[in-house]
């Protein structure tokens, strides 16, 4: 009997063992009745991201970025020993070439661009989303930049950098920047000698980027919800066509010109020959206008109709190639390229503005009136559509808007026409 009972003692122990192993950790997904994807995302909360054997990478990078890129790969290299090639694409046109070269196999696993290109690289399955990093980097860049890298509310972009329109202004012209466009005006009345070429305020009246702030600050948009419903466009709703009027009649009292004589070489060359007071341009235009000598000034754009002018953004990010032979490798380029450290980096060597909030609060940049300008005015910003359909919206609407400014014809007849094309090329 003693033997019987201790067999038998043996035998309860050892179910009772395999009965706990079977809940534990290394049981499989049918055995504890959970799904294989809280698996895989319990086990990444848990494990750090690490190289596949024998990863190297390639990044597309504009020209201008070459030093920051250079630079960071040689640090991620020696951190991860994953080797790093730098090639030279325009930030533009990496979608289209990705379109192309990543099927075959040829792309970069690590690309930036513009936000408003991300519509086309998801729908075509071009990018992995930012999953592994994904909480951290929602955490530590500006919410505008983190939704302007989502698209359909998934996360795919590790934000890089920020930009929009600001006013530069000549100090020796203007010692203190106008703060609204009604301030604008009066100051034109005075500074204004169209006859020898000397203007108050400019900005590209051809270009719908430049224009968008007059229809906006007054209640105009391009796609209803955040930019991403092409069935609601408000570019001839009651706000737009309010806008549009005032565009209209501003110009004509500040810039009595037509959309093709004020180019941006144009607009350069005054404001750098002292002939401009204040230009409008973006964040990319500074380290020229810096080194033309003048007394350079910068500021948020004055507001319109007692709101604050609300310009189009952009935000670049670095994504991931979906079809990249080393995802785990390029997602961790992606993130160490991104961090606060390196975007101060990239500002010190390359100017861009960080989305990053504790970089943006660091003291050299904060310390920068340049760059507290495009942040200031960014808080004001409307990240430009990301859905392919954005495309359809340039040309009707620059056409639409000449008609206002050289024919003086009537803005809510331009606005109708203008969507009526967008929305028969949306369909």
């Amino acid at each position: 009997m003693k033997k019987w009972v201790a067999m038998l003692v043996s035998v309860m122990m050892v179910f009772t063992i395999t009965a706990c192993s079977s809940s534990g950790s290394n049981s499989t997904p049918a055995e504890t009745g959970t799904s294989s994807e809280t698996t895989d995302q319990a086990a990444a909360s848990n494990e750090e991201l690490k190289p596949e054997d024998g990863a190297n990478l390639i990044v597309w990078e504009s020209k201008e970025a070459r030093p920051f890129v250079e630079a960071i790969a040689k640090e991620f290299t020696a951190k991860y020993n994953v080797p790093v090639k730098y090639e030279e694409v325009a930030a533009p046109d990496q979608v289209n070439k990705l379109v192309n070269d990543g099927p075959a196999g040829i792309a970069a696993d690590v690309v930036v661009f513009p936000h408003d290109n991300l519509g086309k690289a998801v729908t075509a399955g071009l990018i992995l989303p930012n999953d592994f990093h994904e909480e951290q980097t929602r955490a530590q860049n500006s919410e505008l930049a983190v939704n302007a890298a989502s698209f359909d509310g998934v996360l795919y972009g590790y934000p890089r950098s920020v930009e929009t329109l600001i006013m530069f202004y000549n100090k020796d012209l203007v010692p203190e920047a106008p703060k609204t466009m009604e301030e604008v005006i009066e100051l034109s009345k005075k500074m204004n000698d169209v006859k020898n070429k000397k203007y108050t305020y400019m900005w590209e009246i051809g270009n719908f980027y430049y224009d968008y702030m007059f229809l906006a600050s007054t209640g105009g948009y391009v796609f209803g919800n955040n930019g991403s419903d092409k069935a609601d466009i408000g570019l001839n709703n009651e706000g737009a066509i309010k806008g549009a009027s005032f565009l209209q009649q501003f110009a004509k009292q500040v810039l009595p010109l037509t959309t093709s004589d004020v180019t941006g070489d144009v607009k350069k060359g005054l404001f750098t020959s002292g002939q401009l007071a204040l230009n409008i341009d973006g964040p990319w235009a500074i380290p020229d206008l810096k080194a033309s000598g003048i007394n350079l000034g910068a500021a948020p754009i004055p507001g319109i109709e007692g709101q604050p002018s609300k310009t189009f953004s952009g935000v670049k990010a670095w994504y991931v190639n979906s079809y990249s032979k080393y995802p785990n490798a390029a997602k961790l380029f992606a993130e160490f390229a991104s961090t606060k450290d390196a975007q101060l980096k990239n500002y010190e060597m390359t100017g861009v503005v960080p989305s990053n909030k504790d970089a943006a609060a660091d003291s050299k940049v904060a310390g920068d009136p340049f760059t507290v300008a495009v942040l200031e005015q960014f808080k004001n910003s409307y990240p430009m559509p990301a859905i392919p359909e954005m495309g359809s919206v340039w040309s009707p609407m620059a056409a639409g808007l000449a008609d206002v400014l050289n024919k003086g014809k009537d803005p809510k007849a331009a606005l109708d026409n203008a969507v009526q094309q967008i929305k028969d090329a949306v369909k």
